[in-house]
């Protein structure tokens, strides 16, 4: 019962966290809902299941809260963080594809290894290196990316606005000291199901 309790705690936590504005947007998607060219109905599509997704990794293992992170964009369902096992990405994976409304899932997530702290910094430094560039690329909407960055190699999502920008986004992350692979998730506005108009 206690912790039925604590899982519905956290529930409405996480969902009043898309009442307000703030600078992730009114719908907690990662995007400021004027700069984004999805529709107004996408997103809140895509929120609704990004915070569905987000509650059911909890109720599968508490542990997954502050270790897996999700992102919806346009139906298509994006995974990072770290694991113990392969099994447990397996596990996600599946979780990932049985969300309704799901078009495409792509599991990012790594096996943990040990604890590196001077790595850690590392990733933390590629990571704000690539978001100072992109805030300061006037071709680029910054705040249409997410950023991941683990052992060097920096994992991005969102939607450009042209394929001018998403290769000017590669260019930026390729150029960023000691990177030694980018993976990149951009969906282009074009690509949308339904774009806003």
């Amino acid at each position: 019962m206690k912790i039925k309790f604590i899982i519905l705690l956290l529930l409405i936590l996480n969902l009043s966290a898309c009442v307000g504005v703030s600078s992730k947007g009114i719908f907690g998607t990662g995007v400021s809902v004027a700069l984004d060219p999805r529709s107004v109905g996408t997103q809140i599509d895509d929120s609704i299941m990004q915070k569905n997704l987000s509650a059911r990794i909890v109720i599968l293992d508490k542990k997954y809260l502050l270790s897996i992170k999700s992102k919806v964009l346009d139906g298509r369902i994006f995974l990072t963080g770290k694991v113990d096992d392969p099994e447990e990405k397996l596990r996600l994976t599946k979780l990932a594809w049985e969300t309704k409304g799901v078009r495409s899932v792509r599991n990012d997530v790594k096996i943990k290894e040990k604890f590196s702290f001077k790595q850690s910094a590392k990733d933390i430094l590629i990571t704000s290196q690539l978001r100072t560039a992109l805030i300061f690329n006037k071709n680029i909407k910054a705040t249409n990316y997410q950023i991941d960055t683990y052992k060097k190699k920096i994992y991005l999502y969102g939607i450009s606005l042209s394929k001018e920008e998403k290769d000017l986004v590669l260019k930026e992350a390729k150029e960023i000291l000691d990177v030694e692979d980018v993976i990149a998730s951009i969906i282009l506005v074009d690509d949308l199901r339904i774009k806003k108009d």
